[in-house]
């Protein structure tokens, strides 16, 4: 045998780096708790005392996992990392609010191809300011260095939450009927979806992201990213107002019309009306720039609409007058009918369910503003 001893360091993998990253990371951990939390930062498993679950009827657990995609290759070229936590945050306990569920607690998984402390520590940070803004806890969290696989100052993130809800308090399909307006919320702008496709038209058409675009008022880059708005809290508030939700829909991957057709009931449609909502700049941008058809446009990217809200009919103007009060800029824009007689525009494609889900249909007409 030649040459000089190999160690885990040799290999890439520096732990002391990974100590100095927790370190780091601790007084922002620290914020994103609940009471429910029981010990620190640093043990092999978070722990929550679910013993207030006693006083529910009968509680039924949600739970959620997700990632941000490729825009994490945006916070690498940018070299700002501090609020790609609050896109994981976002993505994964807004899915758990859609069936009515409280989030509770959440852990995250960074992989990279070094730790660099510094770095680390802001992602970690983000994604801590994140569960501030949910009323989630941050209970646990790994990263991983990976030398050899990723290169050293690429990262992904995961994360995953949990979260609870009344069993004849669940919303969804089931509830809604036809005369529900369909509520608009908006959204922060691109939130995590649609990246790929956003990055590929950036490239294509030559533009760096530091470049100043006046129609956004900043950067390409700072406009991309903008984090995911964070619904929980707000929505909850909704719910437990005495206003009626029947089902809320998360505007993610598939964009509106499939994910709204995933909370309608079969033999249930919905027209949607684009002239009921001005689209934000960076939409229209990303499709004047890659001359990218409106329907690809709206299979890939939220247009704008971030969550909708589906609420009896006499409910709607107070739904959207809860959620400006928050802060949340709403509106109606469309109805939900029973299938047999409904509007139907001739020549306008329709959505039928989606994602496995054996959904209504949905069909999205006019101009935006």
């Amino acid at each position: 045998m030649t040459g000089q001893p190999i160690t885990y360091a040799s290999a890439g993998v520096d732990v002391e780096a990974g100590d100095r990253a927790v370190e780091l990371m601790k007084a922002s951990v620290r914020r994103a708790t609940r009471p429910e939390v029981l010990g620190g930062l640093g043990g092999f498993a978070g722990m929550f005392d679910a013993s207030a679950l006693q006083g529910m009827r009968a509680p039924v657990l949600a739970t959620s996992t997700d990632g941000v995609g490729t825009k994490v290759a945006i916070a690498q070229a940018m070299d700002v990392h501090d609020t790609i936590g609050q896109d994981l945050v976002g993505m994964v306990v807004d899915d758990i609010v859609v069936c009515g569920a409280e989030p509770l607690f959440m852990t995250d998984y960074i992989a990279t191809g070094r730790v660099v402390p510094e770095r680390i520590a802001a992602i970690v940070g983000g994604i801590a300011k994140g569960c501030e803004l949910a009323g989630v806890a941050l209970i646990g969290g790994e990263t991983a260095e990976h030398p050899g696989l990723l290169d050293p100052d690429e990262y992904d993130v995961a994360g995953a939450a949990t979260g609870v809800v009344e069993r004849d308090e669940v919303l969804g399909a089931h509830l809604v009927t036809p005369g529900d307006a369909v509520i608009g919320i908006a959204s922060s702008g691109l939130h995590s979806n649609g990246y790929s496709l956003v990055r590929r038209v950036v490239a294509s058409a030559g533009w760096a992201w530091d470049r100043d675009v006046p129609e956004l008022g900043r950067t390409l880059g700072e406009e991309a990213l903008e984090p995911t708005r964070i619904y929980s809290l707000d929505l909850l508030d909704l719910i437990r107002s005495e206003i009626s939700v029947h089902a809320l829909s998360h505007v993610t991957g598939g964009g509106l019309a499939a994910n709204l057709a995933r909370v309608l009931p079969a033999g249930s449609f919905a027209r949607v009306d684009r002239s009921t909502w001005e689209l934000p700049a960076i939409f229209g941008l990303i499709g004047e720039l890659g001359q990218v058809p409106q329907a690809d446009l709206e299979r890939t990217l939220n247009q704008g609409v971030g969550f909708v809200a589906l609420v009896p009919g006499d409910h709607a103007d107070r739904a959207v007058a809860h959620l400006a009060a928050r802060g949340l800029p709403a509106w109606v824009m469309g109805e939900v009918h029973d299938e047999k007689g409904a509007p139907v525009a001739d020549g306008i494609d329709i959505v039928h369910g989606a994602k496995g889900v054996d959904g209504g249909s949905v069909q999205v007409v006019g101009e935006h503003p």
